[in-house]
Order: structure tokens, then sequence, then C-alpha cells
């Protein structure tokens, strides 16, 4: 059985979760907007792989016998300056959603939870993999500082990402 206050803490990553996926959809429209389709691409994927953490974290909380409890997921930022901005703020998004993780982790030590500690680990990986992606997509369209070759080729490149072949459990 789970502690109340580890399954709240659950609940608010689903929260997490769900708005990553959301805003990674609204990225993705912005993108469309923008005639960017393989940027759009990569977005829709990243949302769809935020959808399937999301799944990870409910199974795991009802497995554990704890109760998901779905709360309001607040709008997104739905314009940015340039590709370069919204790749920045995907960057960011997923730095606090580590350090959200890394909360977790802490509290699963404090609270001897070593089943929560066991199942966040994956997470911790993950989002190493989540900030590295999105750092490196930034700097690539640093250095092109607004070439629209760049921005282009770039644009070519990222409709090539395919889905993740993460093994989230199923619903």
């Amino acid at each position: 059985m789970i502690s109340q206050a580890m399954q709240d803490t659950f609940n608010k990553q689903i929260n997490e979760e769900l708005f990553s996926a959301y805003l990674y959809v609204s990225m993705a429209n912005y993108f469309e907007h923008t005639s960017l389709k393989g940027f759009a691409h990569w977005m829709r994927l990243q949302s769809e792989e935020e959808l399937a953490h999301t799944r990870r974290f409910v199974t795991y909380l009802n497995d554990r016998g704890g109760r998901v409890v779905l709360d309001a997921i607040a709008a997104p930022q739905i314009e940015w300056d340039s590709p370069l901005a919204a790749f920045e703020a995907a960057y960011e998004h997923e730095c606090h959603i580590s350090a959200c993780i890394n909360a977790m982790v802490t509290q699963s030590v404090e609270e001897k939870d070593h089943a929560s500690h066991a199942f966040l680990e994956w997470f911790v990986t993950e989002q190493v993999e989540e900030e590295a992606n999105a750092d490196d997509i930034v700097q690539q369209l640093k250095l092109m500082d607004g070439a629209p070759g760049g921005i282009f080729m770039m644009d070519r490149e990222l409709a090539q990402r395919s889905a993740s072949a993460d093994p989230a459990p199923a619903e």
C-alpha cells in the first residue's frame, strides 16, 4: 500500500505529465502554423511519449492500491518567437520535470518506500535523455543562428523521428 503523501505526489506528477503532453501538442500546432512540419512531427511524438509516461504513473499508482485523482490542466503557451525559443522552452520544461522526479525520489527515500524508489529510477534515467534531446536541438538551432536553410534542413531531419519503443504498460 502506498502512503497518502506519496499518492498525492504521484497524482501531482500525473498532472505534470499530462500538462507536458498538452504543451507539446501546443508546440506541434505552433510549428504546423509556421509550416515546419518536421518540427511539428517531433513535438507530436514527444506528446505521445509524455502520455506513455502518464500511463506508467497511473498503472503504478493503481497497482499499489492508490487512487488516481485527475486535476485540471493549465492552458499551455501557444506562441513562441522562433523555433529556438520553442525548443528552449521545451528544454526548460524537461528540466522542471527532472526536478519533479528528483523530488519524488527524495520523498520515496525519506518514506522508505522502496517500491516507489525502484519505479522512479527509470524516470531519472529517462529525464537525462529527455533533457539531452531537447538541448541538442537547442544547440543546433543556436549554431544556425536563424539561417533559413539550416532551419529547413533541420525540419527534414526532425521529420525522421520515429515513435519511441517505450515499453510503457497498457492501461
